[in-house]
């Protein structure tokens, strides 16, 4: 007989990537709109072919034609399959057949803004297809969250929104719905020419009443929206810090808003094409966070719950704490090494603060995402069963909400106060740090640290592209040397702490393959870390004064290993890991030094 109660994991995974597709389509859409770059005079070929303009600026419109079809292929399976398998899961059924049907719609009213029709139909057509769009992904959104609050226990959700929170939150929604279909047609309407500055309004040459009158409606729905979403932010942090969903939404959508309403500012002023993409994925990310926001408030079983206050300071300390501020440090010294070397000069002041300002937050961030992860494994740590969110002084969702937060900062800052090849790095990084390592790689397999080591690697990278804004072959050896210095560095924490890995069930060296072999390994390690840094002048990197310095660096390093080979005890793995530590951050001073000589 058919269950038509059971979500199965597949059907969950063709939502997500249902409601991937939708942002994909509308970003791209926002992109085609406000650049006009459609070109494309005919529907559904471009130019009467299938295949992609190989000239002009089709290519935008063609891409969010395929987009278009992939999105109808995915939404109209997983309406299908709801009917199918799970009709009487309303939450979750309802919507997609409500989603469907709107595409439907939506694709024939984006041929008609493709066929040639007069400019003012054609951007008010236009408005009302981005509006459908953001209509359509709600509605997916919606049923894929239901989707995941439904289980077994409790098959039929029902979203509440009777609370006062959960009310705000509908209320955010909607200002964000008239938000951004006002800004398509200050878009459509050139508004953007009527007003040139921020925030304050002065009349461009050229300009009509309706553009201007349009840039400020959409700039006062700046501010009322803006105040509800800090709104929803600050309640979250007292009243919903049970709800792990919820308050990581509300943060994730306080950032996006600021970042979003920052880039619109800076967009005024000329900025490049990157940003003008940039701040139309930051519009629907901010409304799908929204979304979020609302259907975990509103589905969740359990409602809010007042904290007692915590002492500002306390609370600030907790937070320090989560970023982990000794690695951290460590790895701001190798990002700004690597812009003096890059750039064979101090960096300005300006510069350096945004770089080293997001490259804290990133891996302030990443840490604190990966004590979330962490939060079972380090109860059963003596070495972190201390920490915040173990020891109960910030809730779980307070961690992964305050991490998540920082690092969307983090890229915000860095790709609009230092460059896009430096954020894109760093994003790297946190992908490599929070998905590869945390996720996949810590409790799966003995080479984690090994692999791992990559996350830690980028900084200096990230530090170079800053100061030069490309990378090169020298850029990439001091990458190889922070990677190769990673595994006898941590291997040598893992002989201290071995007991703690091994009740906590992490795979690292010692516990499996025992203390003799991860002694050699170290020592095999730090010979190779050694005889790399010594090779780097041959490719352009340090010369007489850094070569001395790393060869007597190197001689202390090696002498520590050597002896955490030969001798038993976990006080000599203890000098080697302080050592290590010790050893990068003089290294890269060395290599600075050089450079600037």
């Amino acid at each position: 007989m058919k269950n038509n109660w059971i979500i199965t994991g597949s059907f969950k995974i063709l939502l997500i990537s249902a409601c991937v597709a939708l942002f994909a389509l509308i970003v791209v859409g926002g992109i085609v709109r406000v650049t006009a770059t459609g070109g494309c005079p005919d529907w559904p070929t471009c130019f009467g072919r299938f295949t992609p303009p190989l000239e002009g600026q089709a290519g935008w419109e063609y891409a969010h034609r395929l987009l278009s079809f992939l999105v109808a292929l995915l939404v109209g399976a997983a309406a299908y399959i709801a009917w199918r398998s799970c009709p009487r899961q309303l939450w979750v059924s309802y919507p997609l057949y409500a989603a469907a049907g709107l595409l439907g719609f939506q694709i024939a009213l984006g041929a008609l803004v493709s066929s040639q029709m007069p400019e003012g139909a054609s951007r008010g057509l236009s408005a009302i297809h981005l509006a459908l769009s953001l209509l359509i992904q709600a509605l997916a959104l919606a049923a894929t969250s239901a989707a995941f609050y439904s289980t077994e226990a409790k098959p039929v959700v029902k979203p509440d929104f009777r609370s006062p929170y959960n009310r705000l939150a509908l209320a955010g929604l909607a200002t964000a719905f008239v938000l951004l279909v006002s800004g398509a047609v200050v878009s459509g309407l050139q508004g953007g020419e009527a007003c040139p500055g921020w925030p304050l309004c002065p009349a461009g040459e050229g300009f009509s009443l309706p553009a201007l009158w349009s840039n400020i409606f959409h700039r006062l729905i700046v501010l009322v929206a803006g105040g509800i979403v800090l709104l929803l932010l600050i309640r979250a942090w007292r009243t919903q810090r049970s709800r792990t969903a919820v308050i990581v939404a509300a943060t994730a959508a306080a950032v996006l808003f600021s970042a979003q309403a920052m880039l619109g500012a800076r967009l005024v002023q000329g900025f490049p094409i990157y940003l003008l993409a940039l701040h139309e994925a930051s519009a629907a990310a901010v409304w799908a966070a929204l979304i979020l926001l609302a259907a975990t408030a509103a589905l969740s079983e359990t409602q809010g719950q007042a904290y007692p206050g915590r002492v500002g300071l306390t609370a600030l300390k907790d937070l320090l704490l989560l970023t982990k501020p000794v690695v951290v440090a460590l790895l701001l010294v190798t990002t700004y090494a690597g812009m003096v070397i890059g750039a064979g000069e101090w960096p300005g002041f300006k510069l350096a603060f945004w770089t080293l300002l997001g490259g804290f937050m990133a891996a302030g961030g990443s840490g604190a995402i990966n004590q979330y992860i962490d939060r079972y494994d380090d109860l059963k740590m003596q070495r972190t069963q201390k920490r915040p969110i173990p020891a109960g002084r910030l809730t779980p969702g307070e961690g992964l909400a305050f991490g998540v937060g920082m690092t969307l900062a983090s890229f915000y800052i860095l790709v609009a106060f230092v460059n896009l090849l430096a954020a894109l790095l760093s994003l790297a990084g946190i992908i490599y740090y929070v998905v590869l390592y945390s996720l996949i790689l810590k409790k799966s397999t003995v080479q984690n640290i090994v692999i791992g080591g990559g996350a830690g690697a980028i900084p200096p990278l990230v530090g170079w592209a800053a100061a030069t804004g490309s990378l090169n072959i020298p850029a990439l050896f001091l990458f190889a040397v922070v990677f190769m210095w990673t595994p006898p560095h941590f291997w040598a924490l893992a002989l201290v702490r071995r007991q703690d890995y091994a009740r906590a069930g992490v795979p690292m060296l010692p516990v499996v393959r025992g203390e003799r072999e991860t002694r050699k390994q170290i020592l095999i390690y730090t010979l190779e870390l050694v005889a790399l840094t010594l090779l780097l002048p041959a490719f352009g990197l340090g010369g007489a004064v850094y070569l001395v310095g790393a060869g007597l660096l190197g001689a202390w390093l090696v002498g520590a290993a050597f002896r955490v080979w030969k001798q038993e005890g976990i006080k000599v793995a203890w000098k080697m890991y302080r050592y290590s530590s010790m050893y990068l951050a003089f290294l890269f001073l060395i290599l600075m030094v050089d450079a600037l000589l």
